[in-house]
């Protein structure tokens, strides 16, 4: 059975997003502060997908993604706030999650952000063998790892996948529509900036002047280009 952590202060809420997933068929692990979401991880290694509330009585839902993706850049993360600001979403992002969802939400929204990322985390077990190499990078595909000039580039499953699309289509500009539906699938029905800022966050990782890119540009109005 899939394994998601849960980690939501409220326990009304928590308890409403346990039941949806359970439902759903997941085995669904609590936690209510940023200690008990660190302790259940080590308890339970195999978690793939970690739900994260924003507000908690310990820390925050940001300081706890930034620490689950240091230790584990494989892991799926969705932050789970009630505030709308742009703020809070893009620096969610930018500390490493992979999609935000807002309160209130419906569990069949929830269900399907968590089914799309579990098919991307997943990934890995379909294996492909070989390498793409192009200038400085060299992409492996088996182990989906990324070097550059010979040193690994720690990279998440979002960012490993933007990155394949990359190589794999050298030179051709790709609008962000191309981009959200390769890497978060066609039945995603989330918001065109999270592509904005997942590529924001690979750029700061591969570039070596990230306010002036090269490997990755802007196609104005449209999307992002791949050249070297």
């Amino acid at each position: 059975m899939k394994k998601i952590l849960v980690l939501e202060d409220e326990t009304s809420i928590r308890s409403f997003v346990v039941i949806n997933l359970s439902r759903a068929g997941y085995e669904v692990i609590e936690a209510g502060t940023g200690a008990e979401a660190f302790e259940q991880l080590r308890l339970h290694p195999d978690i793939k997908v970690a739900i994260l509330d924003i507000m908690l009585p310990d820390t925050d839902g940001f300081e706890v993604c930034r620490k689950i993706r240091t230790a584990d850049p494989h892991i799926g993360i969705i932050m789970l706030t009630a505030r709308t600001q742009e703020m809070d979403k893009v620096t969610g992002l930018m500390t490493g999650a992979d999609d935000y969802v807002t309160k209130p939400f419906s569990p069949a929204e929830l269900t399907a952000r968590i089914d799309a990322l579990f098919r991307r985390t997943g990934a890995a077990g379909s294996q492909e063998t070989g390498e793409i190499i192009q200038g400085p990078f060299r992409l492996n595909t088996r182990n989906r790892t990324l070097e550059k000039d010979g040193s690994r580039i720690k990279l998440t499953q979002v960012e490993y996948s933007i990155m394949k699309m990359f190589m794999d289509n050298p030179a051709k500009a790709l609008s962000r529509e191309d981009i959200l539906n390769t890497v978060w699938g066609r039945d995603y029905f989330g918001e065109l900036k999270i592509a904005d800022v997942n590529i924001r966050r690979l750029r700061i990782k591969i570039e070596d002047d990230p306010t002036n890119p090269t490997y990755i540009t802007t196609v104005w109005g449209f999307g992002y280009k791949w050249g070297l």
